[in-house]
């Protein structure tokens, strides 16, 4: 019993303890902030300590840099987060950005392409499905349809559908009726897979299944 809770402990403190990636980027965006940091002030004149406010440029990098720590976004998300504040000026917020594009921290065809294959690792999902997804990221179509062709030319259609089957078959079972079938056809499609794709592996799974007269 005793070796038990001691696991259970264990699981929680693991479960509490940041990830790799949260450490990576906290620590980037610290770097990051001190360096540009020291660039704005060693091209002021010296000011008393308490005298020494921060710029609009200084707080809306400070700003991107504190929404990056937390996840890699897109340039898109980024400036309509930038502009949410009362205080925000579009042409800071346009120089922020693109000192950002410059240092390397906002790139939409690289986060375009890490955000699809971590989509596509994490679950198996068609292109319809993923496409919708690259939107919701406010990111432009041709950056999102490079993405996807990168991603399903690794992990095809094919092979992404019958990981989603497989998962499927495992939870719910092999359909052995036509309603069963129906719930397999309609969970695929929602997974967002071609409709002949999804036609013709629903009718690999459901072989032997016998028509119901209604």
């Amino acid at each position: 019993m005793k070796s038990h809770r001691a696991t259970e402990t264990q699981r929680q403190v693991d479960k509490e303890k940041p990830t790799l990636s949260t450490c990576l980027c906290v620590s980037v965006a610290l770097w990051l902030f001190i360096v540009e940091r020291e660039r704005l002030t060693s091209s002021r004149a010296p000011l008393h300590h308490s005298a020494m406010t921060k710029t609009p440029y200084e707080k809306t990098f400070e700003r991107a840099l504190n929404l990056l720590s937390y996840k890699p976004r897109s340039l898109a998300e980024m400036r309509a987060r930038l502009m949410e504040k009362d205080w925000a000026e579009e042409a800071v917020v346009d120089q922020v950005l693109a000192r950002l594009e410059e240092l390397g921290y906002l790139n939409d065809e690289e986060f375009a392409a890490n955000f699809a294959n971590s989509r596509l690792t994490a679950k198996p999902i068609g292109r319809s499905r993923l496409r919708r997804d690259l939107r919701r990221k406010k990111l432009p179509s041709e950056t999102i349809e490079n993405a996807l062709d990168e991603a399903y030319e690794q992990q095809s259609e094919e092979e992404l559908i019958d990981r989603a089957i497989g998962k499927h078959v495992r939870l719910k079972g092999a359909p052995a009726t036509r309603e069963e079938t129906k719930r397999l056809f309609d969970y695929l499609i929602r997974r967002g897979f071609s409709y002949d794709l999804v036609i013709r592996k629903v009718r690999e799974a459901a072989q032997g299944v016998e028509p119901q007269d209604e």
